[in-house]
């Protein structure tokens, strides 16, 4: 049956009509349903973070966030740039210090604090503590965010002055990203996180 064809001259469709009626009704359902899909897909919420510090502390809350949102189905991009490239860093990433110097939280004096040799042992302490809570490790977490789609990117200009290769960053990192790429990304986000 054409949009052209009229009914018969009771005003009656015949079975052969309707049977096409309801084919072309399915084919449009069926197709508004994939528009639909695409248009989701499309509009997926952004996320963006820079993440500028790389120790052990601030290792945990861009990957954290990051990992959550893409959980929540949100476009996730996490800028890593400075000291904040130390994350990514395969080998370096494993051994992120942790200062106790000026850290109103941790339960160190400033002046035992200052002692060489602290920081290491207040990083020990960390790790020591992650690993009591079953708490994931930042490779782990690193892991779960590139699992679930987050963009996890180091700073070419970074990478350039600290004498880095893309060889020494974890697989699926995204390198060669410049501060341009990283603003166009953050006025493009719904949400912008500086970590």
């Amino acid at each position: 049956m054409s949009a052209d064809t009229p009914p018969s001259a009771d005003g009656e469709f015949s079975p052969d009509d309707v049977a096409d009626l309801h084919a072309r009704v399915e084919a449009l359902e069926t197709e508004v349903s994939d528009l639909r899909g695409e248009v989701d897909e499309g509009n997926a919420d952004k996320m963006v973070i820079i993440a500028t510090k790389g120790t052990l502390d601030m290792a945990y809350p861009p990957l954290i966030l990051a990992s959550t949102a893409a959980a929540f189905g949100y476009d996730v991009t996490v800028f890593h740039t400075f000291w904040g490239l130390e994350i990514l860093h395969e080998e370096n990433s494993k051994d992120l210090g942790l200062s106790a110097v000026g850290n109103p939280n941790m339960p160190v004096p400033n002046a035992i604090a200052a002692l060489p040799g602290m920081d290491r042992m207040t990083a020990r302490m960390m790790r020591n503590r992650i690993e009591d809570n079953d708490v994931a490790s930042v490779e782990e977490l690193i892991e779960t965010s590139l699992a679930s789609g987050v963009d996890l990117q180091a700073c070419q200009m970074t990478i350039d002055l600290l004498g880095y290769d893309e060889d020494d960053f974890y697989d699926g990192v995204t390198t060669g990203v410049g501060a341009a790429s990283a603003f166009q990304d953050m006025a493009d986000a719904d949400i912008q996180l500086l970590v």
